[in-house]
């Protein structure tokens, strides 16, 4: 249950990044003529919203039509991902991207090994000897 659940929050974070290299359909909306629903969907964006281009829009309103079949706990997933995303500039936004494109081609047989490693790495973790490395003391 558990990893099922890991597996569609990082599903729904690769998600939101497949999002943003996909094109765009139409012009840009600005923020006051979406709909409700949209803006609630995407309320961590609303700040930057009309600075976004119209690929990235595009990218997110598809995003806000499954806001609505998300449970909460889905939901407050959503933003509060979407709230780091808003939060990471724009060469950390690249590094995101490039992360994705590059965990899309390792085989599906060896992700769960591939997410395992990564979260070892962000943790501090040394995979060879599973001991946190010592942090100086300020």
């Amino acid at each position: 249950m558990v990893l099922m659940l890991l597996f569609r929050n990082l599903a729904l974070i690769l998600g939101i990044f497949a999002l943003l290299g996909q094109p765009a359909l139409a012009a840009t909306q600005p923020w006051e003529k979406l709909t409700p629903v949209q803006q609630q969907a995407l309320s961590p964006l609303s700040k930057e919203w009309n600075t976004l281009s119209d690929d990235q829009q595009q990218r997110f309103l598809g995003l806000a039509k499954r806001y609505p079949h998300l449970t909460p706990l889905q939901k407050q997933r959503l933003h509060d991902r979407l709230e780091r995303w808003s939060k990471l500039t724009p060469q950390q936004r690249k590094r995101a991207r490039e992360k994705y494109q590059a965990f899309s081609k390792v085989p599906q047989e060896t992700r769960e090994q591939v997410k395992q490693m990564v979260r070892q790495q962000e943790a501090g973790i040394t995979p060879a000897s599973g001991v946190q490395p010592a942090t100086p003391a300020p």
